[in-house]
């Protein structure tokens, strides 16, 4: 009798051993998914774009968030601002001079986690809120981005894109926001494909689920706001490592830009 039962709980342990090391291989597996998947074709991709201004038909770009200005416009007419040497790796706010005779906020940097807090709290610390809010961003997460968005309309604020400034990936969702928007032809704004959050470890069809509704609550916000969401045709057909950078035509037929100035 004993020695069945030592058996059994011998059985056991092993039973529960392998099945350790199974989860512990599985885990391994999807880690390397996820990184294959998102790191292995910024590390691969050697395919050789053109650079410089985007021009209809010649609108890819490689895609570089670290870059302060990364060459997709002409800065020969950029207004007179100071700029850091570095893109902040997390939005900055500050009162900018422009032509307009009311005050411009800048809204300059990667778009990272809390971003949409600050900027409703740098918002309310203002004795009056600013009637137009530029952008220089390369973009960041989605979610943020919106949530940006929904603050900025409420304010009722213009978005306009000065000469020689980006607004890529997920920024375009903040310039939707404004009640008017004004996009310099020496600007850049540019689409790609987004991750949504959604963590490499995931069993497929739950990191599938949790995409396509971030791709409806994307769809939700751009009708929210009166653009047309057939803009998401170029952000979905873009791969993350490049950028789409839109021409005027597409600007102004997606409601994006209300105006085109320059």
């Amino acid at each position: 009798m004993l020695d069945r039962l030592a058996t059994t709980r011998m059985t056991i342990g092993k039973g529960l051993r392998w099945a350790l090391i199974a989860q512990a291989v599985l885990a391994a597996c999807l880690v390397v998914a996820d990184i294959d998947a998102r790191w292995w074709p910024r590390l691969a991709d050697q395919r050789d774009l053109p650079t410089g201004p985007a021009s209809p038909g010649d609108q890819v770009r490689h895609y570089d968030p670290a870059r302060l200005q990364p060459g997709f416009t002409d800065r020969t007419n950029m207004p007179d601002i100071d700029m850091p040497d570095d893109m902040p790796t997390r939005l900055e706010f500050s009162m900018i001079p422009t032509d307009a005779a009311d005050q411009t906020l800048l809204i300059l940097g990667m778009i990272n986690a809390g971003d949409a807090d600050r900027f409703a709290a740098h918002l309310a610390s203002l004795e009056t809120p600013p009637a137009t809010i530029a952008l220089n961003s390369p973009g960041g997460m989605v979610s943020e981005a919106l949530a940006i968005g929904r603050h900025l309309r409420r304010t009722e604020a213009d978005t306009v894109m000065l000469p020689g400034m980006v607004c890529l990936s997920s920024c375009p969702y903040i310039f939707a926001a404004g009640e008017t928007r004004r996009a310099s032809r020496d600007a850049a704004l540019g689409m790609h494909q987004h991750f949504y959050d959604a963590p490499g470890y995931m069993p497929a069809f739950l990191a599938v689920e949790r995409v396509q509704l971030g791709q409806g609550q994307t769809l939700d916000y751009l009708i929210e706001m009166g653009i047309d969401p057939g803009l998401m045709r170029y952000s979905l057909n873009t791969p993350p490592t490049d950028i789409y950078l839109l021409v005027e035509q597409e600007l102004l037929d997606t409601r994006l830009a209300t105006e085109m100035i320059d």
